[in-house]
């Protein structure tokens, strides 16, 4: 809201707000929650990677497209947002495999061998291709946006999943201290992908992915010491 009172673009708006709150709960929540609270904190971390993939970065698309269409009659433009959703690569190919594991269709053993070595490659090959663009992309771009960007996620997030997780909804620790340690983790590759998917503005995106990541080794560290 923030950025669109801004004279922001509706899609750029909300990559920043992806920027925003995306954490990185793949690479480095699951394996940080498992070192730091054991077994136990896998289901809510598994919970919260499976929201932000799936939901958050749902939404993010939905409003992304909404921004990129002309049509000026609603019913038009919704067809159009609908027809793009579904075409779109990011959100049919986890909708796919929901429908397949939920229909537990099997895969034959050649095709599951080869999809194995395929995933298992997947996210190194994800954060050497990272460091790529962020080498090319990362200019300076917006210093004071950057910096917003950054200090809402590493700061203004946490806090605010802190009071919510302990204080509204009184979540049992664990969950709490599970929830908290994610939301202070840095922005993912996420909204970098979509950037670079609809062709938008990436040096905001690519700068905050970097600064956050570097940042976060000295908040997440605090946010460790005060959750235990």
């Amino acid at each position: 809201m923030i950025r669109l009172k801004q004279s922001r673009h509706l899609a750029d708006a909300s990559l920043d707000g992806l920027n925003a709150a995306y954490p990185n709960a793949g690479f480095i929540g699951l394996p940080l929650c498992l070192l730091a609270f054991g077994q136990a904190s896998l289901a809510p971390a598994v919970i919260a990677m499976i929201l932000t993939v799936c939901v958050l970065f749902a939404v993010a698309i939905v409003l992304i497209e909404l921004g990129l269409q002309t049509e000026k009659k609603f019913a038009a433009t919704l067809g159009k947002v609908v027809r793009s959703l579904i075409s779109n690569p990011l959100l049919f190919a986890p909708f796919a495999g929901w429908l397949c594991s939920g229909a537990e269709l099997t895969i034959p053993g050649g095709a599951d061998t080869f999809l194995k070595l395929l995933g298992a490659a997947a996210s190194p090959c994800a954060l050497v291709a990272l460091g790529f663009f962020l080498g090319e992309k990362s200019k300076g771009g917006s210093a004071k946006i950057t910096t917003m960007l950054v200090a809402a996620k590493l700061v203004a997030q946490p806090l605010l999943t802190w009071w919510l997780a302990f204080h509204v909804f009184a979540l049992p620790a664990l969950w709490a201290k599970t929830a908290v340690i994610l939301s202070a983790l840095p922005t993912g590759t996420g909204p970098f992908m979509l950037a670079e998917f609809y062709k938008r503005e990436a040096e905001v995106t690519s700068s905050t992915i970097l600064f956050s990541t570097v940042i976060s080794l000295v908040t997440v560290t605090v946010c460790l010491a005060g959750m235990s």
